[in-house]
């Protein structure tokens, strides 16, 4: 067998290697797109970081290919459709970089609060400036930390040693699990109005792009200091610069930027009160062994046909199972990320039902590919079908299964029932054979909407000129209605409305919906 590495990796990583019999490991780093596909055509397995951009190209030129490693959590330079497709594995190392990252926010928020970078700037000049260098303690002081998964935990562990009082936001954070942690659970808006100090952890994503945005920063505590170690865009970099220039912001501190390199004439640059990185949250003698080590022993299990864990795509399945379930993947993904859109708050419990021909067992594949659709849509690549059970074990989530022979409607359903402090969503869908998975229950009420694309959801008062005030607000926003279901119990009553729209709606639009009189709940989805 042949292994290609194509990115600089711990040495520690190839050793690994050795436990397969008749391996060949060639280590090929910098190579061209032409010579990659050269490279990897006689391939077993490819193992990457973030370098290599592993293209549908690459993927079909590897004939023999059967798993892509990445040693690390992002797999945005993978192609996954094309991996899945050609039924290629990609595993991750979700785990290996939590303490260096968790690490690096704390270095970055002790040296932000007592000027150590600029005071050593300033005495390697010559100078001797004690008085200017006056800092601040962590002591006492309130830290919002903005994404409560992983890293964004064990930053809350430091922190709590250091007697912060710590503000935890994150949709998927319960009661629960803040009170086991010492966090006191916050809205996004309280957390940034209280803290002395706001730390981000999420992924970006369309709901996290500018998470923290001019709007946002009139309405932080003055002298705020901010520290970003998690994905550049989250913050609003050119809001962030006019924040520190006019005082509103006492300091900042990033590790990464929304274009890398950083532009050699950025302001952040320019600026005395801000800590610059270059992307080195995961950057220790350790992360980089626990991320090549994890990554390689997953490879192996994958080359020896063993069990193996991280699966970014697929899970571990036979091929009669794969051809049975994969339709049912597909469909618990989809209603999976559905339900995080739905949610009004951090869902509690969750029962899964199956019926029909998904009822049939299969080792908990399906219930774990609604967790990932779940879990996903918030923390994107550190969630796989195989930790996707921890994350609902660690968010405090009680998971059901129910197995039943026949539904109410369709022969073979997915149906979710989930609760959270604000109430309790229903959810279900099948496979037409002809047109694929479909949304055919929500909240009680029978729609029929296809499982993909962008949708606007409503939940409204059953009144005349309804539909038409929401319709004119799309219509003016120039964005078309591609397929509409609508729902009711009695004329007067409750309503709802499923539409399927061309594109993403701003932000405005959605609130100018959800000020409607008689509108009670509005959510844009996108699946």
């Amino acid at each position: 067998m042949k292994i290609l590495v194509t990115d600089d990796i711990s040495q520690t990583g190839l050793e690994v290697f050795e436990e397969l019999d008749d391996v060949e490991v060639s280590v090929q780093t910098s190579l061209s797109p032409a010579e990659l596909l050269e490279a990897i055509a006689d391939a077993d397995a490819l193992v990457v970081r973030s370098q290599t951009n592993v293209t549908a190209d690459v993927i079909a030129a590897g004939r023999r290919l059967k798993v892509i490693g990445r040693a690390g959590v992002g797999v945005d330079n993978i192609d996954l459709e094309a991996a899945t497709k050609r039924g290629v594995l990609v595993i991750n190392a979700p785990d290996g970089n939590t303490i260096a990252a968790a690490e690096h926010t704390f270095a970055m928020m002790i040296s932000l609060a007592r000027h150590i970078p600029a005071a050593n700037r300033d005495l390697l000049s010559g100078k001797w400036n004690r008085k200017r260098w006056v800092g601040v303690e962590l002591r006492g002081k309130t830290l919002a930390i903005l994404g409560m998964g992983r890293i964004g935990t064990e930053v809350a562990k430091r922190a709590k040693v250091f007697g912060m009082q710590v503000l935890g936001y994150d949709p998927f954070l319960t009661q629960e699990r803040a009170d086991s942690l010492g966090v006191v659970k916050s809205t996004l808006e309280n957390a940034i109005a209280e803290a002395d100090f706001i730390t981000v952890h999420t992924p970006l994503t369309k709901e996290t792009h500018h998470l923290i945005d001019a709007a946002r920063f009139q309405t932080v505590k003055p002298g705020v200091r901010i520290i970003n170690c998690a994905r550049g865009g989250i913050i609003d970099e050119r809001a962030l610069c006019a924040a520190l220039q006019e005082g509103v912001v006492a300091g900042a501190a990033f590790d990464v930027f929304e274009s890398e390199p950083l532009d050699a004439d950025h302001p952040l640059r320019r600026m005395e009160n801000v800590i610059l990185t270059p992307h080195l949250g995961a950057s220790t003698i350790e992360a980089q062994e626990n991320v090549a080590i994890q990554v390689a022993h997953q490879i192996v299990r994958v080359l020896k046909d063993e069990p193996f864990e991280h699966a970014v795509n697929l899970p571990s399945l036979s091929q009669k199972q794969k051809e049975r379930l994969t339709p049912y993947l597909s469909l618990a993904e989809k209603l999976g990320v559905f339900a995080a859109q739905l949610a009004q708050g951090a869902p509690s419990t969750i029962t899964v039902t199956y019926t029909g021909d998904a009822a049939i067992p299969d080792g908990g594949y399906l219930t774990r590919t609604v967790l990932k659709g779940l879990f996903g849509f918030r923390y994107r690549d550190e969630v796989n079908y195989v930790n996707a059970l921890r994350f609902a074990e660690e968010a405090g989530l009680r998971v059901q299964e129910v197995r039943e022979s026949r539904g109410r409607v369709y022969t073979n359903e997915i149906s979710l029932s989930f609760t959270t402090e604000n109430g309790t969503h229903h959810l279900s869908g099948t496979l037409y054979h002809e047109s694929g998975p479909r949304i055919v229950e929500l909240d009680g009420y029978p729609i029929d909407m296809p499982s993909e694309g962008i949708l606007l959801f409503t939940r409204h008062t059953d009144k005349p000129g309804m539909i038409g005030r929401i319709g004119t607000y799309l219509g003016d926003a120039q964005v078309n209605i591609a397929g509409m279901q609508v729902g009711r119990r009695e004329s007067g009553g409750e309503a709802i409305m499923l539409l399927s729209i061309d594109r993403s709606l701003p932000d405005d639009v959605i609130k100018q919906i959800a000020g409607v009189d008689g509108i009670s709940m509005v959510r844009s989805i996108e699946l």
